[in-house]
């Protein structure tokens, strides 16, 4: 019985202690991410808006998210950087006519 309430002390005390650290590692990450911060750069705001770089200051970032129309935010509000995907450069093929052993034979690889 004497075993019960540290076991019961250290039980509660692990968990927490892992969700602190894992806490800490999320906002030192989230704070690279903002010092990182280029005119240019494609961005989601916390709130899900998607938006460009347009102007830095200390605390603030200006954020363009319409042809012309820039806004302020705060740097805070900065929460994932977007990679713009190029998309590969396909000749698209109309597959209308073709007969269904066609069909078979271009999915085989034949």
């Amino acid at each position: 019985m004497e075993l019960l309430f540290p076991l019961l002390i250290l039980a509660l005390l692990v968990p927490m202690f892992l969700g602190i650290r894992r806490q800490k590692k999320e906002m030192q990450k989230t704070s690279d991410l903002q010092e990182s911060l280029k005119i240019g750069d494609r961005v989601m705001t916390t709130a899900g808006l998607h938006a460009t770089v347009a102007g830095l200051d200390e605390g603030t970032v200006d954020l363009e998210i319409a042809p012309g129309v820039v806004t302020t935010w705060s740097r805070m509000v900065v929460r994932e950087h977007l990679v713009d995907d190029e998309p590969a450069e396909t000749e698209a093929v109309d597959h209308d006519d073709e007969t269904p052993d066609e069909t078979q034979r271009r999915l085989n690889g034949e």
